[in-house]
């Protein structure tokens, strides 16, 4: 089955839930656990990347380490990072459409079109979004931030990924954010758009995901909180919160 097609599966039943592994914060064996238990607790997906300055090396071990502790699909997420992973179940392919950089915005995806075409890798298309405060994301990606409160710049750069043919839309606030998107940009966002929204950045808590969720996000991806010790009981109240 085409991942896209899995996760429409499971958007016709509900929210789902992303795991995002980050290959800097963790050896490749822990990597594996961590995504073990996403799995374990009911998470749909797992991201792996996300990092400034991860080698390939690294990037590698943690893709096969990943994929050998579980059969949920395993996407890189190619953010922040010159090293890529191709032997993945599919490739996000994201354009940061809030970057003074063009090279984010279309330039390195540019670069690799062509070999994912001739691989035949599954590439779902995302129209990336960052949101204040940005965290390391903005920085990397040379982001002109949607302030919190502007609402219609939001929908317009989401509009804009849904017009030029992107699969999904996705607002980040970064890894690391102390909040989350805000819940009146995510329902304004969604009331306006036809393809899923993902939200991502600052999610941490039960109450977090509830709340993104009932504002209006299919598809939300959490990654600070499998970070720190008792990772497993966080993890399972966000995924109650949005399963129940």
């Amino acid at each position: 089955m085409k991942i896209q097609e899995y996760v429409n599966r499971i958007l016709n039943q509900g929210a789902v839930h992303v795991t995002l592994i980050d290959p800097s914060r963790q050896t490749s064996e822990a990597a594996g656990r961590l995504a073990e238990t996403a799995q374990e607790v009911g998470s749909d997906l797992i991201f792996v990347g996300g990092s400034s300055g991860v080698s390939q090396q690294t990037l590698t071990q943690t893709c096969e380490a990943v994929k050998q502790r579980v059969q949920i699909p395993v996407l890189f997420f190619p953010t922040g990072t010159d090293s890529i992973s191709l032997n993945l179940d599919a490739f996000l392919f994201l354009s940061l459409l809030n970057s003074r950089n063009s090279k984010f915005v279309s330039g390195t995806q540019s670069k690799i079109a062509s070999v994912l075409k001739r691989l035949e890798i599954e590439t779902l298309s995302v129209g990336y979004i960052l949101v204040e405060p940005g965290m390391k994301l903005g920085e990397i990606g040379e982001a002109e931030l949607v302030a919190r409160d502007n609402f219609w710049q939001a929908i317009g750069y989401a509009l804009t990924a849904e017009f030029m043919g992107m699969s999904y839309v996705f607002l980040e606030a970064g890894n690391g954010a102390a909040q989350p998107v805000p819940a009146g940009m995510i329902r304004a966002v969604k009331r306006e758009l036809s393809v899923p929204l993902i939200v991502g950045g600052g999610i941490r808590t039960a109450i977090d995901a509830r709340r993104v969720r009932q504002a209006g996000a299919d598809i939300v991806v959490t990654g600070t909180v499998i970070e720190a010790a008792g990772y497993r009981e966080r993890l399972r109240s966000i995924l109650s919160a949005l399963k129940d």
